[in-house]
Order: structure tokens, then sequence, then C-alpha cells
């Protein structure tokens, strides 16, 4: 379960990011209000992955998945370059996520 916490507080996490740039420096009040909720529910699923997971695994992988899923969000609704180096960090950054889960103490 702990686990799953975890991938929820990175999928929040991307979903905040995405958020940000709507909220154009939270001048837009509901991007902006979104944004801050995601927040709120990512830091709350972390908190609780981390009852369980360790500290230094949990937060890599959480801020892994908001980095890739983020990257991907920005090529799919913001025209971000789509580049073979750029796929190369990115799945650089998922084998990293990987290997952090396999090397985890469970």
């Amino acid at each position: 379960m702990h686990w799953l916490f975890l991938i929820l507080a990175g999928i929040f996490e991307t979903g905040w990011a995405l958020g940000l740039k709507y909220s154009q420096g939270f001048t837009a009040i509901i991007p902006s209000v979104i944004t801050i909720v995601g927040m709120i529910a990512s830091f709350y699923f972390l908190s609780l992955a981390l009852k369980n997971l360790p500290l230094g695994t949990s937060y890599a992988i959480w801020t892994g998945i908001g980095t890739v899923g983020t990257v991907i969000l920005g090529i799919v609704f913001f025209k971000e370059p789509l580049d073979i180096s750029r796929l190369i960090c990115i799945g650089l950054i998922v084998a990293g996520i990987i290997g952090l889960n396999i090397a985890s103490p469970h």
C-alpha cells in the first residue's frame, strides 16, 4: 500500500507542476487553487508512504515520477521539444527509479 501512496504522490506532483504553469504565477485563481490542492495531496501521500519506506528512496522516486510526468506533459500540452537526448534522459530517470525500487529494502 505504501508504494501505491508513493506513486499517487508522484502523480499529484506531476499534476501540480502542470497546474503551476497554468496558474500564471498564481494570478489565475482556479488553476492556482488546483495547484495548491495538488501540492497538498502530493505531500500528504508522500508522508503516508514515508511511514514504511526509506526516505532517500521515496524522495528520489517521488521526484523521478514528477520529473518524467512533467516532461511528458510539457511535450503533450506545451509542444516542448521531443528529441533523442530528452528521451535518453527520461529513460535514465526511469532506470534509476526502477533500480531504487529493486535495491530498496521492503
